[in-house]
């Protein structure tokens, strides 16, 4: 295998052949989770690949989710068994091989405030569901009522008042949904992908696209014997596919204030059946508060925009379960993705979500709808819809960077933060501090994110400049406040580390 680092070296070597006319096996336009899965799984089949984004890796809608790997448990109570299935069988293969590192199980409570055995009953049909997945019981606990009490020691900022008992089940979380974009890509890397972000496809065909390097301006032609558009919601400006759009709203809040720690939220919206709010710790101190499912029309922007609306909606929802109703001034950030869902009849939130893989009339390859949780089956039916190979994928047993047992981590003498966000390479950034003191140091007063973090997002993660490190590799820029606290010193340490690449 070749190096799984990403950096600006190798990104120009590699630029330079592709830019020079060398011929891979496969083009996947689009850097997300579907694009890096598709580029993973084809060079682990054997077949040359170059991967392009005009951006940055997980600049679009997978670094917008909830970060949840979801068991399928909404998609049971829609009657779709087939697709709750693969859920949950895609949960337990990224939780125990392919990504255990960079997932946790997470408990989730729904507080009963009046009767809910239709909730119970939902909860105990998602468990059989792990079961015949074969997840096992010690990584994630059979759903169990709780009385009041033991509720509220869970999540003490619950409203008292009418609280009769929980419901606790448990689901799979991520450490961050951007970080396992860039370990898909390094692992694809590691298999020989070329892994190419700010190059933008301006036209596809079937043997390629036309392309345009963002960072000089060259254009210049990629040549390939198969493509797979895996843009997301932005498939449709490079093929014929009609989508619908259904933007996600989270809200950033803080952990401590609303009285939210380890135990997730699960709030039912009023009026609605099988929709709920989720309040979600991340291991930062933070609390992710969504999300919402509403319809978007007209040009799709590269950063969708939070309606106040959105705001609104979700601060009323929670706070109808909280002892104290939350305000404007409790959130600290906010974003949105946007879904890339199949245009069919009906509201948004009703849409399916299961993948579409779409082969256009000149031979591209169009992957979209979808979850982030099975972004290995989709990945999977996109290159075995190009048919360069007959060789089955093996990427339900691939490892990627950084993978190892919890109890492998939890025995290295290195801070849980790291052992979270980088697996068995936690002792590699760590030890960057040890040789330069001043690479321990935070990047800003606050923030838990240190200067060797950014130099090991340049060295070996592929960022390019500071906004690929503050919003994607380190996710400092969800709470504005904190990225213009950090934004110098970042620019600085990403400036130094690319000049010291430029003279290695």
């Amino acid at each position: 295998m070749k190096t799984t680092s990403l950096n600006h070296n190798r990104r120009a070597r590699e630029l330079d052949q592709i830019a020079n006319g060398e011929q891979v096996d496969l083009l996947v336009v689009g850097g997300g989770v579907t694009g890096t899965g598709a580029a993973l799984d084809a060079a682990s089949r054997g077949l040359s690949v170059c991967l392009i984004d005009a951006h940055d890796l997980a600049f679009g809608t997978s670094r917008w989710s909830s970060k949840l790997v979801h068991g399928g448990l909404r998609y049971l109570a829609k009657g779709d068994v087939g697709l709750a299935y693969e859920s949950a069988a895609e949960r337990g293969i990224l939780m125990t091989t392919v990504a255990p590192h960079l997932t946790r199980a997470l408990p989730q409570l729904i507080p009963v405030y009046r009767n809910q055995n239709l909730a119970l009953a939902g909860l105990i049909a998602g468990d059989v569901l792990r079961r015949v997945a074969r997840t096992r019981t010690s990584l994630l606990p059979a759903p169990r009522k709780i009385p009041a009490a033991e509720a509220l020691a869970l999540a003490p900022g619950l409203r008292r008042h009418g609280l009769n008992a929980g419901l606790l089940s448990f689901d799979g979380q991520l450490t961050d949904d951007a970080r396992l974009v860039v370990a898909l890509a390094r692992t694809a890397a590691g298999f020989g992908a070329k892994v190419l972000t700010k190059v933008r496809a301006t036209k596809l065909s079937r043997h390629g696209a036309d392309a345009r390097d963002e960072v000089t301006g060259a254009t210049f032609a990629i040549r390939a014997k198969a493509v797979v558009n895996a843009t997301g919601v932005w498939a449709g400006e490079l093929a014929d596919v009609k989508l619908r759009p259904s933007r996600g709203t989270h809200l950033v809040l803080a952990a401590e204030s609303v009285g939210i720690r380890e135990t997730a939220l699960t709030v039912p919206i009023p009026g609605e059946t099988n929709r709920f709010a989720l309040l979600l710790p991340q291991d930062d101190g933070r609390l992710y508060l969504g999300l919402t499912d509403e319809p978007v029309t007209g040009p799709i922007p590269d950063v969708p925009e939070v309606p106040e609306s959105d705001l609104d909606f979700l601060l009323e929802v929670a706070s109808s379960v909280l002892s104290v109703p939350l305000h404007r001034n409790d959130v600290l950030g906010a974003f949105a993705g946007l879904r890339p869902l199949v245009d069919q009849p009906g509201r948004s939130a009703d849409l399916s979500r299961h993948h579409a893989v779409l082969t256009s009339p000149d031979g591209v390859v169009t992957v979209v709808g979808g979850k982030l949780t099975t972004y290995r089956r989709m990945a999977e039916d996109a290159v075995d819809a190009t048919g360069l190979t007959g060789r089955p994928s093996t990427t339900r047993t691939i490892p990627l960077v950084g993978a190892a047992d919890r109890k492998t981590l939890s025995a290295m003498d290195i801070p849980r933060r790291l052992t979270a966000r980088y697996g068995n390479e936690a002792g590699r950034v760590a030890a960057l501090a040890t040789l330069d003191a001043d690479l321990a140091a935070p990047v800003a007063d606050g923030s838990q994110v240190t200067a060797a973090e950014v130099v090991w997002a340049v060295r070996n993660e592929g960022a390019l400049d500071a906004d690929d490190v503050l919003d994607r590799r380190t996710r400092i820029g969800l709470v504005p406040a904190d990225r213009v606290k950090a934004e110098s010193a970042v620019s600085d340490l990403v400036r130094r580390s690319l000049a010291g690449l430029a003279e290695s």
